[in-house]
């Protein structure tokens, strides 16, 4: 086991992660803004050890500073939490390089399913279903074209390195292709610096659908059922639920294992989500988070699972503490998101 985890986040999940180690009785170290100075995490975690001023890019994101605090205190692994550095494949290979581990899975993993293009091919081949669309980026008007012919419409333009909603337009016919194409490929470029961008059939009424994985170093696969995201604004979650209320067991069964058995396909190591559409009885695959998600203390809810402990003993070499046949669902869980929107338009504030 680790002699020591730096934890690199703040709030909720810094708290978890810290219960964590604390349970698992490891040393541990936070790092945090000049502006947590006096946060619960600082104040409940073995050590502290301040990054950088407030903004983000100068502390949390500032991965040079993280590697020497990790140095300094003596850690030998670091959790990034969630957000921030968690799914950033060039801080997984750097930790790496420093001789220390990053509790998450590998860096190709990490990178792969991060290029939501790549994740489809990726998928394909895992034997996960797909929403029918391009095979891979469209980098021209006339190449969505013909696409849109093949499939039909409406159609969904997707930036492939989008998230949160970003950089998806759609475009309900033919004659909407040309404002919606440009527009995805303008939002991409300005959200995160890159305007490629695929197709797929648009779905009218689809259920969200993510299933929760987890894989060790040992072959050992194990889903935790699903949570229903459906209730977004923007595209974006407010409401998850463990479990929907609109799958029969059987259909959680089935989807539980088609989602193992993919993880287990692509070599998978750690906790993942991936999540689908449904709609008439069918299920599409996404896009698979390559992290611990905000909402997984539904799912922890209702299986009696600790995710992030599973989380550490993988990191550490160790194999699963269950099997497939130990997971059982009791009750049921509901997340909600507190979010900072102005009381008349809804939009973010401040």
């Amino acid at each position: 086991m680790f002699k020591k985890i730096l934890i690199a986040n703040r709030g909720d999940v810094a708290l978890r992660v810290l219960r964590a180690c604390k349970e698992m009785q490891i040393p541990n170290v936070i790092v945090h803004s000049t502006a947590d100075a006096d946060s619960m995490p600082v104040r409940l975690a073995d050590e502290s050890v301040c990054i950088g001023p407030p903004a983000s890019a100068d502390s949390y994101l500032n991965v040079a500073a993280i590697i020497t605090a990790a140095g300094v205190t003596g850690a030998d692994a670091i959790h990034p939490g969630v957000g921030f550095l968690a799914e950033n494949a060039d801080f997984a290979e750097i930790v790496a390089a420093h001789g220390l581990t990053f509790i998450g899975p590998e860096t190709r993993h990490i990178r792969s399913m991060g290029d939501k293009v790549e994740a489809k091919i990726t998928a394909a081949d895992s034997g996960l279903p797909l929403v029918p669309g391009s095979p891979g980026a469209v980098p021209t008007l006339d190449e969505a074209k013909r696409i849109g012919g093949d499939v039909g419409y409406p159609l969904l333009v997707k930036a492939a390195s989008g998230g949160g909603g970003r950089g998806m337009k759609v475009a309900e016919t033919a004659d909407d292709l040309a404002e919606a194409f440009s527009s995805a490929r303008a939002e991409a470029k300005a959200a995160f610096g890159d305007d490629t961008v695929y197709l797929e059939r648009y779905l009218g009424q689809p259920r969200h659908i993510e299933v929760q994985v987890i894989a060790d170093s040992h072959g050992n696969v194990v889903h935790l059922g699903e949570r229903e995201c459906s209730i977004q604004r923007r595209h974006q979650k407010l409401f998850e639920e463990a479990p929907s209320p609109a799958l029969t067991a059987a259909q959680r069964a089935e989807i539980g294992m088609v989602a193992a058995e993919a993880t287990r396909r692509m070599g998978y190591l750690g906790v993942g989500t991936m999540e689908f559409l449904y709609e008439d009885g069918e299920f599409f695959f996404i896009e698979m988070n390559t992290r611990l998600q905000v909402e997984h203390p539904i799912t922890e809810e209702i299986t009696g699972v600790d995710l992030v402990r599973e989380q550490i003993r993988i990191a550490a070499g160790l194999p699963l503490s269950f099997t497939q046949d130990d997971i059982t669902f009791t009750g049921h869980a509901i997340e909600c998101r507190i979010n900072a929107e102005h009381p008349e338009t809804f939009m973010p504030t401040p």
